[in-house]
């Protein structure tokens, strides 16, 4: 591995033991025990109390659902970010692919497996749809991305509520009516082997989201066209490729990954569409994934299990007394220390500058 990919790899992983260094100070000067935080994380992600010795696949399960919207929403930012623009818009475009995979799930009839294809091809289509959109205004008038995708976060999550509300039918103006059997990621062979918990079948498209981005962006002409883009719109266009085209298809596959995203949780992780009173944060999530993954597929892969980790570990944390809030500081900490990049690169270099100095005198010795 060459010098530069190796700091590539060291600089979030830096990162990270920054942030977490930094919550167990916070802890530590509040008067709390940094260890019942790291119990609890522990716990979170692979079942073990190490106190009580005991196992629970539970926690497991429910550290995997809370990674999976998580991983694809970092998918989507991600993707917009190989290819040179800046998708804000995921949290939008899977609320949009939400309200897609409730509409399959409840206007329409087919069989078990089927059903459940038609309402994953519906959320990403819908998703990528609502993504195209920003992405053409920026192709045909130069409309800044960032601004159309916000401002199109706002108008996916009144348009959901007036759909729970006055086109699917509420009778609590919460949620829809339950969906059919047919059309949901669930599965109670699932759920019993992790004692109960909502784990479903949404890992599947999410795994194999992951395999399409890296597959796409690495190792066809069209994800290098679109990197191309990214990298130098001028030299693009000179080598003869259309830029316009580019950007559109690019935030329409973003998109789709957000709107799959949607799909998961409104078949897998529940049953029924929501009436949502405010964002959930899916779509900042997976910002934050995507700077510390690099945007690239395997390190949002493993940045999004890290932050589906602190998410589920977060009712032990208060279980433990500690307070939950400390998983956002600890996630904004690794977001801040990525930004300082630069600052951690001197840092390892100064370091390795300096084994190597001490290396130099001991064999002069």
């Amino acid at each position: 591995m060459s010098k530069r990919n190796t700091t590539r790899l060291l600089v979030p992983l830096v990162a990270i033991l920054l942030g977490f260094a930094l919550g167990a100070l916070v802890l530590i000067v509040t008067g709390r025990n940094p260890g019942a935080m790291f119990l609890a994380m522990f716990q979170g992600a692979t079942g073990v109390n190490l106190k009580a010795g005991s196992f629970n696949p539970r926690y497991i399960g429910e550290f995997i659902i809370q990674s999976m919207p998580i991983m694809l929403s970092g998918l989507s930012v991600a993707f917009a970010f190989r290819t040179g623009l800046f998708n804000i818009g995921a949290e939008g475009q899977l609320i949009a692919g939400s309200v897609a995979a409730t509409a399959v799930a409840l206007w329409v009839e087919a069989p078990p497996v089927i059903h459940v294809l038609l309402v994953l091809l519906a959320a990403a289509v819908v998703g990528g749809l609502w993504g195209a959109i920003p992405g053409f205004l920026k192709a045909r008038f130069n409309i800044h991305e960032v601004v159309i995708t916000i401002m199109m976060n706002y108008l996916a999550l009144f348009l959901n509520n007036w759909m729970v509300l006055y086109v699917f039918g509420s009778k609590d103006r919460i949620k829809t009516a339950l969906f059919p059997a047919t059309a949901l990621l669930k599965d109670d062979a699932l759920s019993a082997l992790t004692n109960g918990s909502r784990l479903n079948w949404g890992f599947v498209p999410v795994l194999l989201s992951v395999l399409l981005f890296w597959f796409v962006i690495e190792k066809t002409t069209f994800g290098y066209s679109l990197r191309a883009v990214g990298f130098n719109k001028d030299g693009a266009r000179y080598a003869g490729m259309r830029v316009e085209r580019n950007m559109v298809l690019s935030m329409a596959i973003a998109g789709g990954f957000a709107g799959l995203a949607g799909a998961v949780l409104t078949t897998g992780t529940f049953n029924y569409g929501r009436f949502l009173p405010g964002a959930e944060g899916y779509g900042m999530d997976g910002i934050a994934v995507a700077l510390v993954g690099g945007n690239g597929a395997f390190g949002v892969f493993f940045s999004a299990l890290l932050f589906g980790m602190l998410k589920a570990a977060q009712p032990l944390m208060q279980s433990q007394g500690v307070p939950k809030e400390i998983a956002s500081i600890i996630q904004a900490s690794i977001v801040l220390f990525i930004a300082m990049s630069l600052g951690i690169e001197t840092l390892i270099s100064k370091l390795r500058k300096q084994k190597i100095e001490a290396l130099g005198e001991e064999a002069g010795v």
